[in-house]
């Protein structure tokens, strides 16, 4: 790291002594009196962000004074001042399936750079990057005591080209750090190990400096060490690379909703339930590229590993992050952890001297407020494929009803299409569920049949009280006789060692075992979509009768298409909730009236007789989830076992890609690229290859699972003699652009308007036909026709995935119009060259009655195009019929119009690295 700090903030610097060391810092209340401005009650959040202008003002090449006044200015508008700022976080957070293609951008930079007559070592992270290998594993084997070897030594086989490449990477880059597979998930690894809370490094001048830990992620999940007040965020690949290069995210000063807590969780409820709930209300309230701070009394209540439940799941509810400002609770959880005594001690002494510290008197400005008084929480989960569809579990059974009657189009009576109301009852017609005999087995499965219970994810894994609350309920129910269903696929996957370590002290993985909760690895699994194949005679059942499969995990994601190819309904909830459905069954049980089973004495058990207090949970994680557990775990947490440790890789600076290699190849991006950048062109005569929907997630774009050999992708593999079983997963194929680019748009739910009824990655080619959207793109290409995609509301939720845009990007899609995007993916558009586009005046695809066989034209783009211009869009019917528009440009800053002329953010880095 590099401070360089310029003369109006160099009299904000200050110094520290802690446990008799020094440091010096930034001090916002030096630079209150100063005369920069009145910063006391700015949120907490933003104070990190102040804190860091302060830090790298450099007299106005990247950060001006008038930046840190602008600051001063929000508070006195009341949180409105969109200035654009240029932020530097301390720090980059990579997982596998993104940080591979992360890794193979930076070895092709190495490659271009070179072409371009300058030093391939100039191609090197700046600040520290950590790769956390979380998302490769996947769950063939479940529910017996071989089932986390077995799964280990399958993910080895698949993905051996991906680990040589990392380790590649590890040898050749400086700053950047590999944790090998089965250490657990990088989130809960960030929050357990690697965050500090208070970073410290030394500057220019060889002084020690302390400043608050920031990070940026390669998964949008990276929120969740908000919860130990470390501003963290998702962003896509493009742009974390561009930050390890150097490069400020180029931002705008964000608004921040304050979400005030009160009162403390009932019994029976979980940090899950109060998530879910939080879920809803922000979706509703509208965050999406807003800041959330979490404040209030109910914080007094609510443990760290809460916290982080809720920071976990900001992408949910839209928002860039979900922040807890430091308290007395972020100390003990550090203590807790294992984190190192003098750290402890500076992070509350630099908290307190610097406005950071959560105290009774707490109380920011917001630019707008919410307020849910968590007694009035119930248990609940979301579904069946958005995380904001919050149910009460009360009406679980009612809604799911009612998602079977709209699946199948029966208006199965009055009661149907009011499922809200409390009270109502509802028998379901035989018209309405399936059943079907599973072949040579002796039970039958219907629509809302549970064929997955899985635990999994950092969302709830990281959280000691639900897990230790799914093994008392384990215990509880074995105790009484009580199984899973045979025909439920049951998983327990860890975000960390620590859990299991926990587990095993307390005696409960014994009873979780004896439910088929057998670890079947340390990593995302099922949350990503690494559910693994279900048994071949229920998944024929399924296919054959139509029906609508359910899958209960205790995730964050329930994506269409996401979970499994066999699953159309996927619900979010608690870990015990999970085990619960797992004995249930299904999905048509109320779980708060209905018996889940009858015991071996022959009674009915119900929910109630099963579920763990929470005195015996807090009891109980008291006694097992100690420090030592956290300092031992972690003690070689680059180390690896003597699989990865038998690695073995080529020591050189740039990366001899292997011809015949189907996991990594050199991507196109920086192929004759010249040393001087372009201007951004109208776009004329473009055809339309999509026409998509509301809610358009990075999972529909580029999705991550299995994929079959009749797609794109799989005839490519197929090609080179991949045998199916070893397709892998379009997530561990991210190093490959050949199958990345076959895969866009290829989600089996994805719906393309400009077909009927029609499922799956498909459009119409040149000649009108019906054809994979791939090879359509390819025969435009051909004919030198460019592409746009039309969207709805919230296009690009869900993942940071890069690939979503890359892939667009490479199907030579040079326009993306939609209602409004989610913040991540709107910025990986940009950074790599595709222009997002913003309908005005209420128009959507609808209102113009667009078809898909429209000529589109965007014209205003040449010359001193500026950001967040309104620009002409002709539209050109089949009829023959013109209609102009006027839409958003939604390149939002100066520097995203310099990207663009580059062709992209990484042309642009590697543009200015070749010239210094």
């Amino acid at each position: 790291m590099t401070i360089v700090t310029g003369t109006d903030t160099a009299k904000t610097r200050r110094t520290l002594t802690v446990g008799g060391q020094s440091v010096d810092y930034y001090s916002i209340p030096a630079a209150e009196a100063a005369g920069l401005g009145e910063f006391s009650r700015l949120p907490a959040a933003l104070k990190v962000v102040l804190e860091n202008m302060l830090r790298f003002e450099d007299g106005g090449r990247t950060v001006s004074v008038d930046d840190i006044r602008a600051f001063s200015d929000w508070g006195k508008q009341g949180g409105d001042n969109p200035r654009e700022i240029a932020y530097r976080p301390a720090r980059v957070l990579m997982q596998d399936f993104t940080g591979v293609p992360a890794v193979v951008d930076l070895a092709a930079m190495r490659d271009g750079i070179k072409a371009l007559g300058g030093d391939p070592q100039k191609i090197n992270p700046l600040n520290p990057v950590d790769l956390v290998i979380d998302h490769s594993v996947m769950i063939d084997e479940f529910g017996n005591p071989r089932a986390f070897q077995k799964n280990v030594d399958l993910e080895y086989e698949r993905n051996m080209e991906r680990y040589v490449f990392l380790k590649w990477g590890q040898n050749a880059f400086q700053n950047f750090r590999v944790v090998p597979p089965g250490t657990g998930i990088c989130h809960q690894v960030n929050l357990e190990y690697l965050a500090q809370t208070v970073w410290t490094d030394k500057d220019q001048t060889g002084a020690m400096v302390a400043y608050p830990d920031t990070l940026v992620g390669t998964d949008s999940h990276t929120t969740m060490v908000n919860g130990l007040a470390v501003l963290g965020w998702g962003v896509g690949g493009i742009e974390a690379e561009a930050a390890m290069l150097g490069q400020p995210v180029s931002m705008l000063i964000p608004e921040v909703v304050g979400f005030r807590l009160t009162g403390r969780m009932m019994e029976g409820t979980t940090a899950t339930d109060l998530v879910l709930k939080v879920v809803q209300m922000l979706r509703k309230h509208g965050v999406v590229g807003k800041f959330v701070e979490f404040y209030g009394d109910g914080l007094d209540h609510l443990p760290l590993a809460d916290r982080a439940t809720i920071a976990n799941m900001a992408p949910e509810y839209g928002a860039t992050c979900g922040f807890f400002p430091i308290d007395a609770e972020t100390l003990r959880y550090l203590r807790q952890t294992g984190r190192d005594e003098d750290r402890i001690a500076l992070v509350e002494a630099y908290a307190k001297e610097n406005g950071f510290w959560r105290g009774a008197d707490y109380n920011p400005i917001y630019t707008s407020t919410l307020e849910l008084d968590m007694a009035e929480i119930v248990p609940a989960i979301s579904g069946p494929k958005r995380p904001q569809d919050y149910t009460p579990l009360n009406m679980s059974a009612k809604s799911f009803y009612k998602v079977v009657s709209d699946y199948r189009g029966v208006d199965a009576s009055e009661a149907a299409k009011n499922m809200a109301s409390e009270g109502d009852t509802l028998t379901a017609p035989n018209d309405v569920l399936k059943t079907a005999k599973v072949e040579g087995e002796a039970y039958a499965i219907r629509d809302g049949s549970v064929v997955i219970a899985s635990i999994t994810s950092c969302t709830n894994t990281s959280n000691p009280y639900v897990l230790i609350g799914a093994g008392l309920l384990a215990r509880k129910a074995r105790a009484l006789g009580l199984t899973r269903k045979p025909w439920v696929k049951t998983s327990l996957a860890p975000g960390s060692q620590v859990v299991s370590e926990y587990l095993e002290a307390a005696g409960l993985q014994e009873d979780l075992d004896a439910l088929g909760f057998n670890l079947v690895g340390y990593g995302c699994t099922t949350c990503i979509g690494n559910s693994g194949p279900l048994q071949p005679e229920i998944s024929k059942a399924i296919g054959e009768n139509d029906l609508v499969a359910v899958s209960v995990l205790s995730g964050n994601r329930n994506f269409e298409g996401r979970i499994s190819p066999d699953v159309r309904a996927n619900y979010l909830a608690s870990p015990p909730l999970v085990v619960a459905y797992a004995i249930a069954g299904d999905m048509n049980i109320d779980l708060t009236s209905e018996p889940l089973g009858t015991s071996k004495d022959g009674k009915p058990v119900f929910l109630k007789d099963i579920w763990p207090s929470n005195r015996e949970i807090a009891e109980l994680v008291h006694e097992v989830v100690t420090r030592e557990a956290f300092q031992k775990k972690y003690a070689d947490v680059f180390k690896g076992d003597a699989k990865w440790q038998s690695v073995k890789t080529t020591d050189s600076e740039t990366y001899d890609w292997p011809s015949t290699s189907t996991y990594i190849q050199n991507p196109p991006y920086f192929r004759g690229m010249g040393k001087e950048k372009g201007t951004i062109r109208d776009i004329s005569g473009a055809r339309v290859l999509a026409l998509l929907g509301d809610m358009i997630t990075t999972d529909h774009i580029s999705p991550a699972g299995s994929f079959k050999a009749t797609t794109p992708a799989g005839k490519y593999l197929t090609d080179r003699q991949v045998a199916q079983k070893d397709f892998n997963s379009y997530g561990s194929r991210r190093g490959n652009h050949e199958v990345m680019m076959r895969g866009t748009f290829a989600n089996i739910r994805i719906k393309n308007e400009m077909l009927d009824g029609v499922e799956g990655g498909y459009t119409k080619g040149p000649d009108g036909a019906q054809t994979s959207i791939y090879d359509a793109a390819m025969a435009y290409q051909d004919a030198g026709t460019p592409l746009v995609i039309f969207g709805g509301v919230e296009y690009g939720a869900g993942s940071s995935r890069d690939w979503a845009a890359k892939g667009t990007n490479l199907l030579g899609v040079k326009a993306v119009i939609a209602e409004s995007f989610e913040r991540i993916h709107r910025s990986n558009l940009v950074g790599m060259g595709v222009i997002p586009f913003e309908f005005t005046g209420g128009e959507n695809r609808k209102s113009l009655g667009l078809k898909g066989d429209e000529v589109i034209s965007i014209h205003g783009l040449e010359g001193d195009l500026k950001p967040l211009s309104l620009v002409p869009c002709t539209i050109r019917y089949g009829d023959g019929s013109e209609r102009t528009i006027q839409i958003k440009c939604r390149i939002d800053t100066e520097v995203e119009i310099e990207y663009v002329e580059n062709g992209g953010v990484l042309h642009y880095v590697l543009r200015n690295l070749a010239k210094s």
